[in-house]
């Protein structure tokens, strides 16, 4: 799998809404290894996307599209500032990966302070979120060339995921957070699923 993150400040949130939709209806029949996009804007005003394709290649023969051209032209101008852009083919799969049925998606940005232990905790983690996190529907974990890392966690509701965030942390998770300690979260409380 591939994973583009695409993050920016949003300046029209309700025209990038517009443009997506346009995209998923006009170009995505085009797109040749598309596998879905998880997107929104955070209180805080960031939009912030994940877009996943089988394979880089293809995302590059999506992105060398003249009609894609045109329409990030469009996108480009819902931002109000430049927008960054994260790459990787390196992405770990949870649970099945992303829903279009969460209510509530939480996404994490950090620095693996160690990879390797990361990955080797993660079918435990995926072991303990079946059967004590009902409200976890599934996750993807894209890692970027520059030892950082960006999680998307879909969760049924953003109350579910609060409740369950009172609860004792689990050692294996705790664990985890030394591994790949997380700097920042993106909360998509009205997440755009396709």
């Amino acid at each position: 799998m591939f994973i583009q993150v695409l993050r920016g400040k949003a300046g029209d949130s309700a025209a990038a809404r517009r443009q997506m939709d346009r995209w998923m209806k006009e170009l995505r029949p085009g797109a040749s290894g598309f596998l879905g996009t998880t997107a929104g804007v955070t209180t805080a005003g960031e939009m912030i996307a994940l877009a996943r394709f089988e394979s880089p290649e293809q995302a590059r023969a999506n992105s060398d599209r003249p009609e894609q051209g045109a329409w990030w032209e469009e996108m480009a101008k819902t931002f109000s500032g430049a927008v960054t852009f994260s790459d990787s083919s390196d992405v770990d799969v949870l649970l099945g990966g992303g829903s279009n049925e969460a209510g509530f998606v939480q996404i994490m940005k950090g620095k693996a302070a160690d990879k390797a232990r990361a990955r080797t905790l993660l079918p435990e983690i995926e072991r303990m979120v079946k059967t004590s996190r009902p409200d976890v529907l599934g996750a993807v974990l894209a890692w970027h060339d520059d030892g950082t890392f960006t999680e998307a966690v879909y969760f049924k509701s953003e109350a579910d995921a609060r409740q369950a965030e009172q609860h004792d942390t689990p050692e294996v998770l705790v664990e985890v957070q030394a591994a790949m300690p997380v700097t920042e979260f993106l909360d998509l409380s009205e997440p755009w699923l396709w």
